[in-house]
């Protein structure tokens, strides 16, 4: 597969691309390219029936529609990378669209399960307190993706630890800012950070395991679903409660607070402020569930 890596390699060193998504996009046309081969077709040299095919046979397979139009995204990618070097003259996935799919509303917890959410590491004794703590505030008063909180270093953050940059999707960098109570929690969670890096003095990441070394994104997503099963047998509810989540809190709690939208969209540092549009419509789905409930002749 060549071509695949060539594009992989493209994506990786001139667009910025992060690790997870080129995996991501690798297992999608590793996928594509072994249906091709099964049937003699080099993937680069497919037609628009062979793509449809393939998506058809995905959604046989019992894939999700946000799955699939996850792997056709990744296809149309590689084809677009082909036609713009003048490595195809077409492009065989350009006539297809994407399967229907719900219009599903981001998983998110409101202000009160928030702040219960966050109560969790210093009223437990679960994992490492001070650490995870620091932890869930950071991600969400900055409204970080995974990736860039576990990519955040000391020298990123300011020295009153009131803020950082971080750099996001496409290598695109923009400050986000700490709550009063976040830079609380990173403040009272240093000291055993320093100590924990006597066993590996290397490290400048802000966040590390318990044995000194940086956190990495598996091991963030582990600590956050510890703590959303101990969330859910606490309250008695059924919150799917992903790292992602505390992102989308932040974001809805913003629309909720009456903030711009394109000034969300600016702290989330989304390319398309359709994409910040859909927490609207998670105040707006809010505002109907009240009006239901208080209003006489709902």
């Amino acid at each position: 597969m060549p071509k695949i890596t060539d594009y992989l390699d493209y994506l990786a060193n001139v667009r910025g691309v992060s690790e997870q998504t080129l995996r991501a996009y690798y297992k999608d046309l590793d996928k594509f390219a072994a249906w091709s081969h099964e049937r003699g077709i080099e993937v680069e040299d497919v037609a628009t029936r062979d793509v449809r095919f393939f998506v058809e046979e995905l959604g046989n397979q019992g894939l999700s529609a946000v799955s699939v139009n996850r792997c056709l995204s990744s296809i149309r990618g590689f084809f677009r990378y082909l036609t713009r070097f003048s490595l195809r003259a077409d492009d065989p996935s350009a006539g297809i669209r994407n399967l229907k799919t719900p219009k599903a509303l981001p998983s998110f917890l409101w202000e009160r399960e928030m702040a219960q959410f966050a109560e969790l590491p210093t009223t437990s004794t679960l994992l490492w307190a001070e650490r995870d703590a620091a932890l869930i505030l950071a991600m969400y008063s900055g409204g970080l993706r995974i990736s860039e909180i576990t990519s955040l270093c000391l020298c990123d953050c300011e020295s009153d630890f009131y803020g950082a940059r971080v750099v996001g999707k496409g290598d695109k960098e923009r400050p986000i800012f700490f709550s009063e109570e976040a830079r609380n929690a990173i403040m009272a969670y240093l000291p055993g950070r320093l100590e924990k890096l006597e066993t590996a003095p290397q490290a400048d990441r802000l966040f590390i395991t318990m044995r000194g070394k940086p956190l990495s994104v598996s091991g963030t997503r582990w600590i956050i679903a510890q703590y959303a099963a101990l969330f859910n047998k606490k309250t008695g509810l059924d919150k799917n409660i992903h790292p992602h989540s505390l992102r989308h809190s932040f974001a809805t709690h913003l629309v909720k607070a009456g903030c711009d939208i394109r000034v969300i969209q600016e702290l989330l540092g989304h390319e398309s402020v359709s994409t910040t549009a859909r927490y609207a419509h998670v105040d707006i789905e809010r505002l109907k569930d009240v009006y239901s409930h208080a209003h006489p002749h709902a």
